[in-house]
């Protein structure tokens, strides 16, 4: 069982953050981020080549990043890059490197990255990767062979709780729930507001929700959002307030919905968009009350 894994079963509220694996062979960056952030979060979120750009396959970041920090993690894997020949094998590798947090993805089409000409896979979808992964749990895999061993997987799923089709999100999400899903990460939310009647139409008891929050930096930034990212809605407030208010602002209202989602769902993740830094801002009050536990030196 991980560590992440553990917490949420005994229903303890928990902190993920999202980072991007390197464009290269150089984990220096990111091992700085996640060491920075080892006290204070749960478990880091790996991503898998994010908006279709090449990266550094997750599941080696995951494999480094326990090895030499001994942080949890969780690796996002998409159906986009891989058959499911190659989806299973990829999920018993990360097994035996001891990396059993799953977010299973969709994901974006190849034409939207860094390399256009390239082809979608899209074999299955999020829903058929939870099932995969559930398989895989069980003992067999997708042809029904034995496995040797099972990989105990703890499959995390997302979910928009600001999507279009609310009734429609929700029916898919009921669907990987039925196919072995363990919990939820869900699309970004900025105020409780857009969070609540997510969770009033989950049925009772459900999967632990863990809710995405997006710290936003600039005016700028969620002009850019608001106009090009399909499924992020940021409310009107929250732009007039940006609009003069800048990063400051944008790390105070995350910070104040953060205080709130104790009592409404089970764990935040924070998406910082490349830059790390501005979790530890938003975290600063943990941060505080961790060191002021710490024995003096003497």
């Amino acid at each position: 069982m991980t560590y992440l894994r553990d917490k949420i079963t005994q229903g303890k509220f928990v902190t993920t953050v999202e980072l991007e694996p390197p464009k290269g062979t150089n984990t220096d960056r990111i091992l700085h981020y996640a060491l920075t952030l080892r006290d204070l979060v749960d478990a880091v979120n790996i991503t898998d080549s994010p908006m279709a750009n090449m990266r550094m396959s997750p599941i080696s970041v995951a494999h480094i990043l326990r090895g030499n920090i001994g942080l949890d993690t969780i690796f996002h894997l998409t159906c986009r890059d891989r058959n499911t020949i190659g989806l299973q094998s990829e999920l018993l590798g990360a097994a035996a490197l001891g990396v059993r947090n799953i977010l299973a993805l969709t994901r974006d089409d190849p034409k939207k990255g860094d390399h256009p000409s390239a082809r979608g896979v899209f074999e299955v979808d999020s829903v058929g990767l939870v099932h995969i992964a559930s398989t895989l749990n069980q003992g067999f895999d997708l042809a029904g062979n034995r496995l040797d061993q099972a990989p105990q997987f703890h499959i995390g799923v997302a979910a928009n709780p600001c999507a279009d089709d609310l009734e429609r999100e929700i029916d898919r999400l009921l669907v990987k729930i039925d196919k072995g899903a363990h919990f939820i990460q869900t699309q970004p939310v900025f105020e409780a507001e857009q969070l609540a009647p997510f969770l009033n139409k989950l049925p009772q008891p459900c999967i632990p929700v863990i809710a995405g929050v997006l710290p936003l930096k600039s005016y700028r930034m969620a002009r850019n959002i608001a106009r090009n990212i399909p499924g992020i809605h940021i409310p009107a407030w929250l732009m007039k307030s940006m609009e003069t208010g800048g990063r400051a602002e944008g790390i105070r209202v995350a910070r104040e919905f953060i205080a709130e989602l104790p009592w409404l769902a089970q764990g935040v993740h924070i998406m910082p968009v490349g830059d790390a830094d501005i979790v530890l801002e938003l975290l600063a009050a943990k941060q505080q009350s961790t060191t002021a536990l710490q024995p003096a030196l003497v």
